[in-house]
């Protein structure tokens, strides 16, 4: 009888082992007190928050020469933060010139009064009628945080976000707002074709529907800010501030010098572009060579 009732619960848990991998993740209550960012997981029809772990080092001090995109930005969110009325932003530019860092480092500026952050995937926006369901009645205040959104030439989507945007979040409470960056000011990319049909009616100037309907995407969003490439001199005080910050935390003695700045120029000009990302990696890349020479 033992053996059979052994040879049983081996067979069940091997069964079972078999299905775990295809059973619905297990959700998680978050507390909104403790949590500060989340991200929406698509699932089956539905989907669900799931809690994230989020580093708040990352401060508005940091971001340099964004001064202007920085107070703008900085404003919008403190009137969301207060409870005053405040639009919906799109953050757009070139690669790596502060536009996620930026929402990053709102977030630990403002966790202590309330301000949470979620983030949701572009192939996941026609979620945030449920994303807001959840979040309605809670007393934080939320930014639905969408990075790099933009829509190939073709797809469809970009309907669906609009609607969203006029249908969900235009009138959706008022502690629930979106940021979302791109490379592109007007999310869809607009063809020379799109605009061989505008018309000139008593010397105004009027667009086809096919232009009117991509720009008015963009139009959704009441704050729009705008992120260009680094000059050399822009580029060269970020390296000197991101590798001040990591020598600092480090205990580490160094000076800046032409032959560092140089270096710093080399590895600007090894991967074809000059922006903060750039000077973050170029800043880790030269402090812990010098922290392995040290301990060497």
């Amino acid at each position: 009888m033992d053996s059979r009732l052994n040879a049983f619960l081996e067979r069940a848990e091997a069964v079972l082992a078999r299905l775990e991998p295809l059973l619905p993740t297990p959700r998680v209550m978050i507390d909104w007190e403790r949590c500060l960012a989340a991200r929406w997981h698509r699932e089956g029809q539905g989907g669900y928050l799931q809690p994230l772990e989020v580093n708040l080092d990352l401060r508005l001090d940091d971001l340099l020469g964004i001064d202007r995109q920085r107070d703008q930005l900085a404003r919008n969110t403190r009137q969301f933060v207060d409870g005053l009325p405040a639009n919906h932003a799109l953050l757009w530019g070139a690669r790596g010139t502060g536009k996620s860092s930026l929402v990053r480092a709102l977030l630990a500026e403002h966790a202590g009064a309330g301000l949470r952050l979620i983030e949701i995937e572009r192939d996941h926006l026609a979620d945030l009628p449920r994303v807001v369901e959840q979040l309605a009645k809670l007393p934080q205040r939320f930014v639905l945080f969408c990075d790099d959104l933009s829509f190939e030439a073709g797809e469809g989507d970009y309907r669906v976000l609009k609607s969203v945007l006029d249908g969900s979040l235009e009138r959706a409470p008022d502690n629930v707002l979106l940021y979302a960056t791109s490379n592109r000011r007007h999310l869809v990319p607009e063809k020379q074709t799109d605009n061989e049909n505008w018309q000139m009616v008593d010397g105004e100037l009027h667009p086809t529907e096919a232009v009117e309907d991509k720009i008015a995407l963009s139009d959704r969003f009441g704050l729009w800010l705008s992120f260009y490439p680094f000059t050399q001199d822009h580029f060269l005080d970020v390296v000197r501030h991101w590798v001040g910050v990591m020598a600092e935390t480090a205990r580490l003695d160094w000076v800046w010098d032409e032959a560092l700045e140089k270096e710093a120029i080399r590895w600007a000009l090894g991967r074809g572009n000059r922006n903060g990302r750039c000077a973050y990696q170029f800043a880790r890349f030269w402090v812990g060579r010098q922290l392995l020479g040290v301990q060497a």
